[in-house]
């Protein structure tokens, strides 16, 4: 039994660890699975398979200890077809199969392997046109001087971004510093012995600064995101 549930997946489907769990155990109850193990993993996404449960299971698979994986939905595996792509074949290489409960989805046979690959491009459909509308009410919120975040040297005026007179010789005084030759280390060494705004630096937050592009004009939309293409908002 496979169960994976984020904050989000309780809030909005209360599909919480413990409801996966009971209705997963009634299905093997009646479908005579012997139960040879539960695997359950909390709080990340399922947008790549480098989920420590999720990776135990699969050595199980590989020891032979599995023959079937049964989990609550496809979602609850994988979003990625070509994370999918590779389980598919390794559980075929190990003799082992997928049955979600909820798609009614069994990999034992041709059609259910081909409806599992259907209902993951799909779901990897969402997902791209999901990054694309909050995309463009990012990029509408950025025209309207409205920002997710607020950097060092700013304040926020009615959701608006404004310099914050306080702070923002810091960060002149920063860039100044790095312009005539000093490193991000010694810039954080001298702030911190010089008590610059009463507060510790360290270089990772110099260099953060340095290599933000709000102090240029510009939002870097989905610079962290794994799969959302970043774009630079003037």
């Amino acid at each position: 039994i496979y169960c994976r549930v984020s904050s989000e997946d309780q809030v909005i489907n209360g599909h919480s660890l413990s409801e996966q769990e009971e209705r997963l155990r009634k299905l093997c109850e009646y479908k005579e699975y012997e139960i040879a193990g539960l695997y359950i993993y909390k709080g990340l996404s399922a947008k790549d398979v480098n989920r420590p449960q999720f990776q135990r299971m699969l050595d199980d698979v590989k020891s032979g200890k599995i023959n079937r994986i049964v989990a609550l939905k496809l979602d609850r595996i994988t979003r990625s077809i070509a994370d999918l792509e590779k389980l598919v074949q390794f559980l075929e290489e190990n003799k082992c199969s997928l049955e979600c409960a909820y798609e009614e989805i069994n990999t034992s046979n041709s059609n259910g392997r081909f409806f599992i690959r259907m209902l993951t491009i799909l779901a990897q459909l969402e997902i791209e046109r999901c990054s694309e509308r909050t995309l463009i009410g990012l990029s509408g919120a950025l025209k309207q001087k409205h920002t997710p975040a607020c950097p060092y040297g700013y304040m926020k005026d009615n959701k608006k971004l404004i310099i914050n007179e306080d702070t923002a010789p810091t960060i002149k005084r920063i860039f100044d510093e790095y312009i005539n030759g000093k490193s991000a280390c010694k810039i954080a060494k001298e702030f911190t012995n010089d008590k610059v705004d009463n507060r510790t630096w360290g270089s990772t937050t110099i260099d953060k600064i340095l290599t933000n592009r709000i102090y240029i004009g510009e939002y870097e939309a989905g610079k962290y995101s794994k799969t959302q293409k970043q774009v630079l908002i003037e």
